[in-house]
């Protein structure tokens, strides 16, 4: 494929809700473009897709490049990632249903990014397709911003094809692809006012057309196509288009309106030096090939066999051969101008996020901020011996996906994955089986309780052993009690009743003994310890036999100190819309939580402050989805810990012991 100029590029997201026809609406793009044979039925068996996938084709003097994204909200960071190269998004919105949850969250990613976006109304083909109750649903969120470029011409049985609002012609449906041909006598009512409205928003584009739009005036058709573009690239007129992917209905008119409407990457950024700048947005691991990065090309132009700096890393990077990706695979390509994306192979260090740059004092990009994780769980190999190929896969994927988190709990011995939800972990655990051949579980959380004492307690802890020669003797009197800090301890020693060299063991004791609690093994905290007395012997003393009286002294003086099982409490910020607080708020009191606050937060959403135990909220991803149907998100912290209720330290107890009981 050769070298394209800026003004002849388009770099568009396609966004929207799962099941809404994106990954079909690529497949159609491409049949149009020439680049494929027939396009999948919808019907067929399709994988959920976690990652972005980016395809680049030819059409009318245009390269398209084009970036296909998960609808599972699990998969967010790859919207994000995406919205790092593109200056559009097209939002692909299903005719048969009301307007989906996806479909919101795409138009608020497209404000947040400041993007110009289209809105395709799908499968209008379709029996139960309603394009004219999307359509109303999406005035009422968007108000004068939507603007219908296209509006169906019949429905169901009688459904024909469409009509262009803009250029005012129709394309009929042959039953293999669209004719141009005259406008229908009977589309005039459906037609009159729609176009009037798109009028409206041509006006509010310029304040000359305002001024013939006064007057009575009409536009010519340069002037709307003129006003359009400005309010599409302004944000100001958000199109709505139809069509049917399964058909490839609407699919030329769309490309198009994407050359005409959408912003080149000039209309977005400044292109305006002649050294290579660029950003990685999305690295990906492939079986054959290894790393692939996909970068978009920011100012310069990028050729094979550069040298390059990582601005973040502050490393040197030699860049190999440069490629396009095509519905066929990685095509070779001699140059990338300013605008453009390619994708480059077998970077040493460079990670989604990374500015590539010929120069060390070129501007570093701003990452992409991803979701922190929203549910913990544990994953164990199912063959053992393979815990090192978990790791190493861990770590490959985290290459690729920079929204989950890993680490190896030194306390519960387990392997603690950080995820966006249940749909995340499968798919993770489905890569490492097909690209690291590592077959894993997926298991909960084991709880890392603590424990503690309420009261104060003075013992006596004392060892002494005569078995013949050389004895053992060890004898210590300690006050317990409880402490802000994790471990407390001081002596108040009077006339060498315990030899002060003596005392750093009996410290190490009571240290040693803490990683075992009393009531179920757990670890021990908040602890004051005061060494105030004790005896010892000439010969027999030595410091092993002051740590086992400490360790003798901390068993006794722990149960006599009211001792309680403590549970990690974490501070929980939600966000959820208006009309779901209540639910919300019901189920984390359900949860043992407890909220301390709200506040308003945008577009009709609110903010609660709140904490619940840990144990609680494992699982919290999938309860707030199901709760607010997916439009609720979260973010968690550690706050600290707790006492658990007593009956349900009795539980907790009684299964430890019972635990314990099955390893020894």
């Amino acid at each position: 494929m050769k070298a394209y100029e800026a003004q002849k590029i388009r770099n568009v997201a396609i966004l929207g809700h799962s099941g809404s026809g994106k990954s079909n609406l690529i497949e159609a793009i491409l049949y149009t473009g020439g680049k494929l044979d027939r396009i999948s039925k919808p019907t067929d068996a399709a994988k959920i897709t976690s990652s972005l996938g980016l395809t680049s084709l030819e059409y009318k003097d245009y390269k398209y490049n084009i970036i296909d994204t998960p609808g599972y909200f699990d998969f967010e960071s790859e919207v994000i990632s995406s919205l790092l190269a593109v200056a559009s998004v097209i939002i692909v919105a299903d005719s048969t249903t009301s307007l989906q949850v996806g479909t919101d969250k795409a138009l608020e990613f497209a404000d947040d990014n400041n993007l110009p976006r289209f809105i395709f109304v799908n499968k209008i083909d379709s029996e139960k397709a309603d394009y004219y109750k999307v359509l109303d649903e999406l005035k009422q969120r968007y108000g004068k911003k939507i603007a219908p470029f296209h509006i169906p011409w019949g429905k169901g049985d009688s459904f024909k094809g469409y009509i262009n609002v803009v250029d005012l012609f129709a394309k009929k449906y042959n039953g293999k692809n669209c004719d141009i041909v005259d406008m229908p006598d009977d589309i005039n009512d459906e037609l009159e006012p729609v176009r009037a409205m798109l009028m409206e928003a041509v006006a509010e584009s310029d304040e000359d057309l305002l001024e013939k739009y006064f007057n009575g005036e009409t536009f010519t058709q340069q002037e709307i196509h003129r006003g359009l573009r400005k309010g599409v690239i302004s944000g100001d007129i958000i199109p709505v288009l139809c069509g049917s992917t399964a058909k490839s209905i609407g699919i030329h008119t769309l490309l198009d309106m994407i050359a005409d409407f959408l912003p080149s990457p000039l209309d977005k950024m400044t292109i305006d030096k002649k050294e290579f700048e660029g950003q990685i947005f999305k690295t990906l691991i492939d079986s054959f090939v290894g790393r692939v990065s996909y970068l978009k090309v920011i100012q310069g132009s990028l050729r094979p066999d550069m040298e390059v700096n990582n601005l973040n890393k502050r490393t040197k990077e030699k860049i190999g051969k440069i490629y396009t990706v095509t519905n066929n695979g990685l095509e070779e390509t001699e140059l990338a101008n300013a605008g453009d994306i390619v994708a480059i192979t077998k970077l040493q260090t460079s990670l989604t996020g990374d500015t590539l740059a010929e120069k060390l004092d070129a501007k570093t990009q701003e990452l992409p901020k991803f979701p922190k994780p929203q549910m913990l769980v544990a994953i164990e190999p199912l063959n053992k011996g393979d815990d090192e190929k978990i790791l190493q896969g861990l770590n490959r994927l985290m290459d690729e996906d920079q929204s989950f988190t890993w680490e190896r709990n030194p306390e519960t011995k387990q392997t603690v994955v950080g995820v966006q939800g249940d749909i995340h972990i499968n798919s993770i655990k489905d890569k490492l089986k097909e690209k690291f051949g590592v077959d894993v579980k997926i298991e909960d959380l084991k709880v890392p309780y603590r424990e503690t004492i309420k009261g104060k307690s003075d013992v006596q802890g004392k060892h002494k052993k005569q078995s013949g020669g050389h004895g053992q003797y060890g004898d210590v009197k300690i006050r317990f009690e409880p402490s802000d800090k994790k471990f407390e301890f001081t002596e108040e020693l009077f006339g060498g009743s315990v030899p002060k060299s003596y005392v750093p063991a009996v410290e190490k004791g009571l240290i040693e003994s803490m990683e075992k609690g009393v009531l179920a093994g757990y670890p021990m905290t908040n602890l004051k310890a005061t060494l105030y007395d004790g005896s010892y012997h000439d010969v027999d003393s030595s410091e092993m036999a002051f740590k086992i009286a400490a360790n003798l002294a901390y068993k006794k003086g722990i149960e006599e100190a009211h001792p309680i099982l403590l549970e990690p409490i974490m501070d929980l910020t939600i966000i959820v819309p208006d009309e779901y607080m209540g639910d919300v708020i019901g189920d984390i009191n359900r949860k043992r939580g407890r909220v301390l606050g709200m506040e308003a937060y945008k577009q009709g959403k609110q903010i609660i402050k709140a904490q619940a135990p840990e144990v609680e909220i494992f699982k919290y991803a999938i309860d707030l989805k199901a709760l607010t149907q997916g439009q609720g998100y979260f973010e968690m912290e550690f706050n600290g810990y707790e006492e658990v209720p007593s009956q349900l330290a009795e539980k907790i107890i009684s299964d430890a012991h019972k635990e314990s009981s099955k390893t020894e």
